[in-house]
Protein backbone atom coordinates (compact mmCIF):
# COMPACT_ATOMS: atom_id res chain seq x y z
CA UNK A 1 0.00 0.00 0.00
CA UNK A 2 1.56 3.78 -0.46
CA UNK A 3 1.40 5.62 2.31
CA UNK A 4 0.65 8.71 0.38
CA UNK A 5 -2.89 6.92 -1.12
CA UNK A 6 -4.31 9.08 2.05
CA UNK A 7 -3.91 12.13 -0.02
CA UNK A 8 -6.15 11.02 -2.66
CA UNK A 9 -9.22 12.97 -1.68
CA UNK A 10 -6.89 16.01 -1.59
CA UNK A 11 -5.47 15.07 -5.53
CA UNK A 12 -8.91 14.84 -6.48
CA UNK A 13 -9.61 18.61 -5.08
CA UNK A 14 -6.85 20.36 -6.15
CA UNK A 15 -7.53 18.69 -9.97
CA UNK A 16 -10.88 19.83 -10.31
CA UNK A 17 -9.75 23.20 -9.30
CA UNK A 18 -7.01 23.29 -11.90
CA UNK A 19 -9.35 22.29 -14.77
CA UNK A 20 -11.91 24.60 -13.57
CA UNK A 21 -9.39 27.17 -13.54
CA UNK A 22 -7.94 26.45 -17.11
CA UNK A 23 -11.13 26.13 -18.49
CA UNK A 24 -11.89 30.03 -17.23
CA UNK A 25 -8.43 30.74 -19.49
CA UNK A 26 -9.55 29.00 -22.32
CA UNK A 27 -12.84 30.66 -22.28
CA UNK A 28 -10.89 34.18 -21.61
CA UNK A 29 -8.78 32.94 -25.30
CA UNK A 30 -5.69 31.11 -23.97
CA UNK A 31 -4.75 27.78 -25.78
CA UNK A 32 -6.02 25.18 -23.68
CA UNK A 33 -3.15 22.81 -25.16
CA UNK A 34 -0.69 25.41 -24.20
CA UNK A 35 1.53 25.51 -21.33
CA UNK A 36 0.31 29.60 -20.24
CA UNK A 37 -2.99 28.29 -19.65
CA UNK A 38 -1.70 25.31 -17.45
CA UNK A 39 0.50 27.26 -15.97
CA UNK A 40 -1.77 30.21 -15.15
CA UNK A 41 -4.53 27.51 -13.80
CA UNK A 42 -1.84 26.72 -10.76
CA UNK A 43 -1.44 30.19 -10.69
CA UNK A 44 -5.20 30.19 -9.82
CA UNK A 45 -5.38 27.27 -7.48
CA UNK A 46 -2.94 28.96 -5.54
CA UNK A 47 -4.99 32.31 -5.30
CA UNK A 48 -8.41 30.09 -4.51
CA UNK A 49 -6.42 28.23 -1.37
CA UNK A 50 -5.31 31.55 -0.20
CA UNK A 51 -8.29 33.21 0.10
CA UNK A 52 -9.47 30.26 1.20
CA UNK A 53 -6.78 30.53 4.29
CA UNK A 54 -7.59 33.96 4.68
CA UNK A 55 -9.64 33.70 8.40
CA UNK A 56 -5.84 31.60 9.22
CA UNK A 57 -3.57 33.73 8.06
CA UNK A 58 -5.91 36.60 10.56
CA UNK A 59 -5.66 33.63 13.25
CA UNK A 60 -2.01 33.83 12.83
CA UNK A 61 -1.20 37.29 13.12
CA UNK A 62 -3.72 36.85 16.38
CA UNK A 63 -1.37 34.16 17.30
CA UNK A 64 1.86 35.88 17.14
CA UNK A 65 1.53 39.21 18.56
CA UNK A 66 -0.09 37.70 21.84
CA UNK A 67 3.11 35.72 22.07
CA UNK A 68 5.08 38.80 21.21
CA UNK A 69 3.32 40.73 24.35
CA UNK A 70 3.32 37.60 27.12
CA UNK A 71 7.19 37.11 25.61
CA UNK A 72 8.86 38.48 28.77
CA UNK A 73 5.93 36.95 31.44
CA UNK A 74 7.58 33.78 29.82
CA UNK A 75 11.24 35.41 29.97
CA UNK A 76 10.51 35.59 33.58
CA UNK A 77 8.84 32.14 34.47
CA UNK A 78 11.92 30.63 32.48
CA UNK A 79 14.34 32.72 34.79
CA UNK A 80 12.26 31.92 38.13
CA UNK A 81 13.08 27.67 37.33
CA UNK A 82 16.22 28.20 35.26
CA UNK A 83 18.88 25.66 36.50
CA UNK A 84 16.00 23.59 38.18
CA UNK A 85 16.38 19.82 36.75
CA UNK A 86 14.19 18.25 38.95
CA UNK A 87 10.88 16.57 37.68
CA UNK A 88 8.75 18.90 40.27
CA UNK A 89 10.22 21.69 38.48
CA UNK A 90 9.62 20.84 35.18
CA UNK A 91 6.26 20.10 35.37
CA UNK A 92 5.40 23.38 37.46
CA UNK A 93 7.41 25.45 34.75
CA UNK A 94 5.19 23.71 32.20
CA UNK A 95 2.12 24.30 33.98
CA UNK A 96 2.36 27.88 34.42
CA UNK A 97 3.26 28.26 30.70
CA UNK A 98 0.39 26.37 29.74
CA UNK A 99 -1.92 28.68 32.38
CA UNK A 100 0.02 31.75 30.79
CA UNK A 101 -1.01 30.46 27.18
CA UNK A 102 -4.25 29.40 28.07
CA UNK A 103 -4.92 33.55 30.05
CA UNK A 104 -4.11 34.78 26.52
CA UNK A 105 -5.82 32.47 24.30
CA UNK A 106 -2.82 31.67 22.14
CA UNK A 107 -0.20 29.08 21.79
CA UNK A 108 2.98 28.80 19.39
CA UNK A 109 1.72 26.19 16.98
CA UNK A 110 -1.07 28.59 15.91
CA UNK A 111 1.16 30.70 13.97
CA UNK A 112 2.17 27.38 11.71
CA UNK A 113 -1.34 27.01 10.87
CA UNK A 114 -1.25 28.06 7.08
CA UNK A 115 1.68 26.10 6.61
CA UNK A 116 1.09 23.42 8.16
CA UNK A 117 -2.14 23.30 6.02
CA UNK A 118 -0.77 23.65 2.59
CA UNK A 119 2.02 21.17 3.34
CA UNK A 120 -0.67 18.73 2.39
CA UNK A 121 -2.06 20.82 -0.58
CA UNK A 122 1.96 20.61 -1.51
CA UNK A 123 2.00 17.04 -1.56
CA UNK A 124 -1.37 16.63 -3.23
CA UNK A 125 0.41 19.08 -6.52
CA UNK A 126 3.16 16.84 -6.10
CA UNK A 127 1.28 13.76 -7.12
CA UNK A 128 -0.55 14.99 -9.24
CA UNK A 129 2.42 16.30 -11.29
CA UNK A 130 4.00 13.16 -10.82
CA UNK A 131 1.83 10.61 -11.25
CA UNK A 132 -1.94 11.36 -12.67
CA UNK A 133 -0.61 13.68 -15.60
CA UNK A 134 2.24 11.50 -16.49
CA UNK A 135 2.40 8.44 -19.12
CA UNK A 136 2.69 5.60 -17.32
CA UNK A 137 4.91 4.46 -21.00
CA UNK A 138 6.36 5.98 -23.88
CA UNK A 139 3.65 7.24 -26.60
CA UNK A 140 1.11 5.81 -23.13
CA UNK A 141 -2.25 7.99 -21.96
CA UNK A 142 -1.79 9.24 -18.31
CA UNK A 143 -4.91 8.33 -16.21
CA UNK A 144 -6.18 11.54 -15.06
CA UNK A 145 -8.01 12.10 -11.55
CA UNK A 146 -11.70 13.07 -11.12
CA UNK A 147 -12.73 16.24 -13.54
CA UNK A 148 -9.06 16.02 -15.19
CA UNK A 149 -9.85 13.24 -17.81
CA UNK A 150 -7.28 11.39 -19.79
CA UNK A 151 -7.42 13.55 -22.64
CA UNK A 152 -7.24 16.49 -20.30
CA UNK A 153 -4.22 14.79 -18.52
CA UNK A 154 -2.43 14.39 -21.63
CA UNK A 155 -3.05 17.80 -23.04
CA UNK A 156 -1.39 18.88 -19.47
CA UNK A 157 1.53 16.90 -19.74
CA UNK A 158 2.77 17.77 -23.28
CA UNK A 159 2.40 21.33 -22.58
CA UNK A 160 5.37 23.42 -22.20
CA UNK A 161 6.49 26.74 -20.68
CA UNK A 162 9.27 28.09 -21.95
CA UNK A 163 10.77 24.82 -23.24
CA UNK A 164 9.75 22.70 -20.04
CA UNK A 165 7.18 20.66 -19.31
CA UNK A 166 4.93 21.23 -16.07
CA UNK A 167 6.38 17.55 -15.09
CA UNK A 168 9.93 18.13 -16.04
CA UNK A 169 12.48 18.32 -12.78
CA UNK A 170 15.98 19.77 -12.86
CA UNK A 171 17.52 16.83 -12.33
CA UNK A 172 15.76 14.63 -14.79
CA UNK A 173 16.09 16.70 -17.65
CA UNK A 174 19.54 16.86 -20.12
CA UNK A 175 21.77 19.38 -19.04
CA UNK A 176 21.55 22.80 -20.65
CA UNK A 177 18.20 22.01 -22.01
CA UNK A 178 15.26 24.99 -21.57
CA UNK A 179 13.45 23.02 -19.08
CA UNK A 180 16.71 22.80 -16.93
CA UNK A 181 17.04 26.72 -17.49
CA UNK A 182 13.26 27.44 -16.43
CA UNK A 183 14.09 25.42 -13.33
CA UNK A 184 16.70 26.60 -11.82
CA UNK A 185 15.45 30.17 -12.77
CA UNK A 186 12.08 28.91 -10.82
CA UNK A 187 14.41 27.68 -7.53
CA UNK A 188 16.59 30.83 -7.40
CA UNK A 189 13.15 32.58 -7.37
CA UNK A 190 11.45 30.22 -4.67
CA UNK A 191 14.56 30.22 -2.32
CA UNK A 192 14.80 34.29 -2.67
CA UNK A 193 10.82 35.52 -2.04
CA UNK A 194 10.88 32.84 1.14
CA UNK A 195 14.08 34.71 2.51
CA UNK A 196 12.66 38.26 1.54
CA UNK A 197 9.35 36.32 3.04
CA UNK A 198 10.93 35.97 6.62
CA UNK A 199 13.32 39.02 6.59
CA UNK A 200 10.27 40.82 6.06
CA UNK A 201 8.39 39.79 9.30
CA UNK A 202 11.18 40.06 11.37
CA UNK A 203 12.90 43.27 10.52
CA UNK A 204 9.87 45.68 9.94
CA UNK A 205 6.59 43.67 12.15
CA UNK A 206 8.42 42.86 15.16
CA UNK A 207 9.33 44.90 18.70
CA UNK A 208 12.66 45.70 19.59
CA UNK A 209 11.97 43.07 22.81
CA UNK A 210 10.81 40.03 20.49
CA UNK A 211 14.50 40.46 18.37
CA UNK A 212 15.99 39.21 21.51
CA UNK A 213 16.37 35.93 23.40
CA UNK A 214 16.17 32.10 22.35
CA UNK A 215 12.53 32.47 20.05
CA UNK A 216 14.32 35.23 18.07
CA UNK A 217 17.24 33.15 17.62
CA UNK A 218 14.90 30.01 16.11
CA UNK A 219 13.21 32.30 13.84
CA UNK A 220 16.68 33.79 12.31
CA UNK A 221 17.66 30.48 11.99
CA UNK A 222 14.36 29.31 10.62
CA UNK A 223 14.63 32.23 8.52
CA UNK A 224 18.43 31.22 6.66
CA UNK A 225 17.78 27.26 7.13
CA UNK A 226 14.55 27.26 5.02
CA UNK A 227 16.06 29.26 1.63
CA UNK A 228 18.76 26.31 2.35
CA UNK A 229 16.64 23.43 2.34
CA UNK A 230 14.86 24.35 -1.00
CA UNK A 231 18.35 24.78 -2.15
CA UNK A 232 18.91 20.89 -1.32
CA UNK A 233 15.04 19.82 -2.16
CA UNK A 234 14.59 22.01 -5.38
CA UNK A 235 16.31 20.39 -7.61
CA UNK A 236 13.69 17.54 -7.71
CA UNK A 237 10.49 19.39 -7.62
CA UNK A 238 8.51 19.36 -10.77
CA UNK A 239 8.25 22.79 -12.91
CA UNK A 240 4.36 22.69 -11.72
CA UNK A 241 4.93 22.45 -8.27
CA UNK A 242 7.90 25.60 -8.71
CA UNK A 243 5.31 27.83 -10.00
CA UNK A 244 2.89 26.84 -7.00
CA UNK A 245 5.49 27.46 -4.58
CA UNK A 246 6.88 30.53 -6.09
CA UNK A 247 3.31 32.15 -6.41
CA UNK A 248 2.56 31.50 -3.01
CA UNK A 249 5.29 32.79 -1.61
CA UNK A 250 4.46 36.33 -3.76
CA UNK A 251 0.50 35.66 -2.02
CA UNK A 252 2.30 35.65 1.26
CA UNK A 253 4.86 38.90 0.74
CA UNK A 254 1.77 40.73 -0.25
CA UNK A 255 -0.20 39.86 2.60
CA UNK A 256 2.18 40.73 5.11
CA UNK A 257 3.18 44.31 3.40
CA UNK A 258 -0.57 45.04 3.47
CA UNK A 259 -0.82 44.01 7.42
CA UNK A 260 2.70 45.98 8.02
CA UNK A 261 1.77 49.22 5.82
CA UNK A 262 -1.86 48.89 7.45
CA UNK A 263 -2.01 47.42 11.17
CA UNK A 264 2.08 47.00 12.10
CA UNK A 265 2.57 44.96 16.01
CA UNK A 266 2.69 47.63 18.77
CA UNK A 267 5.85 48.44 19.23
CA UNK A 268 7.39 47.43 15.39
CA UNK A 269 9.50 49.67 13.31
CA UNK A 270 6.49 49.64 10.77
CA UNK A 271 3.87 51.00 13.18
CA UNK A 272 6.65 54.09 13.65
CA UNK A 273 6.98 54.93 10.02
CA UNK A 274 2.76 54.53 10.25
CA UNK A 275 2.81 57.23 13.30
CA UNK A 276 5.10 58.89 11.03
CA UNK A 277 3.07 58.79 7.76
CA UNK A 278 -0.17 59.60 9.85
CA UNK A 279 1.23 62.05 11.84
CA UNK A 280 2.95 63.58 7.80
CA UNK A 281 -0.96 63.43 7.08
CA UNK A 282 -2.48 65.50 9.89
CA UNK A 283 -0.19 68.45 9.17
CA UNK A 284 -0.91 68.46 5.66
CA UNK A 285 -4.13 68.66 6.44
CA UNK A 286 -4.16 71.27 8.75
CA UNK A 287 -1.89 72.94 6.20
CA UNK A 288 -4.55 73.13 3.74
CA UNK A 289 -7.17 74.13 6.20
CA UNK A 290 -5.53 77.04 7.15
CA UNK A 291 -5.24 76.18 10.58
CA UNK A 292 -1.54 76.08 10.66
CA UNK A 293 1.11 77.22 8.27
CA UNK A 294 4.76 76.34 7.33
CA UNK A 295 6.71 79.22 9.37
CA UNK A 296 4.59 78.31 12.32
CA UNK A 297 5.51 74.64 12.15
CA UNK A 298 9.14 75.71 11.63
CA UNK A 299 9.43 78.09 14.96
CA UNK A 300 7.96 75.36 16.47
CA UNK A 301 10.93 73.05 15.65
CA UNK A 302 12.90 75.50 16.14
CA UNK A 303 11.74 76.44 19.94
CA UNK A 304 11.88 72.65 20.58
CA UNK A 305 15.42 72.32 19.26
CA UNK A 306 16.37 74.96 21.75
CA UNK A 307 14.80 73.65 24.55
CA UNK A 308 16.92 70.39 24.39
CA UNK A 309 19.60 72.41 24.06
CA UNK A 310 19.60 73.77 26.98
CA UNK A 311 18.57 70.41 28.87
CA UNK A 312 21.55 68.94 27.62
CA UNK A 313 24.32 72.36 28.32
CA UNK A 314 23.48 72.16 31.98
CA UNK A 315 25.73 75.10 33.14
CA UNK A 316 28.00 75.31 35.98
CA UNK A 317 26.49 76.81 39.20
CA UNK A 318 29.69 79.44 40.55
CA UNK A 319 30.15 79.47 43.90
CA UNK A 320 30.52 83.77 45.41
CA UNK A 321 33.66 84.39 46.40
CA UNK A 322 32.98 84.64 50.09
CA UNK A 323 32.23 80.48 50.26
CA UNK A 324 35.19 79.86 47.82
CA UNK A 325 38.86 78.33 49.47
CA UNK A 326 40.71 81.09 50.94
CA UNK A 327 37.56 83.05 51.30
CA UNK A 328 37.66 86.69 53.54
CA UNK A 329 35.75 84.51 56.25
CA UNK A 330 38.54 81.86 56.18
CA UNK A 331 41.58 84.67 55.62
CA UNK A 332 40.37 85.97 58.74
CA UNK A 333 40.64 82.92 61.24
CA UNK A 334 42.94 82.13 63.65
CA UNK A 335 46.71 81.64 62.73
CA UNK A 336 46.30 77.98 63.83
CA UNK A 337 44.07 77.51 60.47
CA UNK A 338 44.69 74.89 58.14
CA UNK A 339 46.71 77.21 55.87
CA UNK A 340 48.49 78.41 59.26
CA UNK A 341 49.48 75.03 59.31
CA UNK A 342 50.27 74.11 56.05
CA UNK A 343 52.78 77.45 56.12
CA UNK A 344 50.35 78.40 52.97
CA UNK A 345 50.43 82.01 52.51
CA UNK A 346 47.18 83.23 51.64
CA UNK A 347 47.66 85.67 49.22
CA UNK A 348 49.77 83.72 47.34
CA UNK A 349 48.24 83.49 43.43
CA UNK A 350 45.60 86.14 44.85
CA UNK A 351 44.95 89.37 45.23
CA UNK A 352 43.50 90.83 48.38
CA UNK A 353 39.91 91.57 48.65
CA UNK A 354 38.81 94.73 48.44
CA UNK A 355 36.88 96.25 50.92
CA UNK A 356 33.62 96.86 49.25
CA UNK A 357 33.90 93.10 49.10
CA UNK A 358 33.10 91.86 52.21
CA UNK A 359 29.89 90.87 53.18
CA UNK A 360 27.63 93.92 55.15
CA UNK A 361 26.95 93.56 59.05
CA UNK A 362 23.89 91.91 59.58
CA UNK A 363 21.82 94.66 61.37
CA UNK A 364 21.07 94.06 65.63
CA UNK A 365 17.55 93.36 66.10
Amino acid sequence: MNPLEWLYPLEWVVAALMVVWHNVLTFLGLDPAGGAAWSLAIVGLVVTIRVMLIPLFVKQIKASRAMQVIAPELKAVQAKYKGKKDQASREAMSRETMELYAKHKTNPFASCLPILVQAPIFFALFRVLNVHIKSPAEGGQPEGIGLLTSDLAYQAEHATIFGAQLSDTFLRVPAGSAAQYVSAILIAMMVATTFITQRQLMRKNMPKAALEGPMARQQQLIMYALPFIFIITGPNFPVGVLIYWTTTNLWTMGQQFYVIRRNPTPGSEAERALQEKRAAKDLARSIKRGETSLEQIEAEKQAELEEQRKQRQQPKRTQPRSKRKGGPQQRNAAPGGAEALNGDDPSDGEEPDAPGDEPPAKPKK
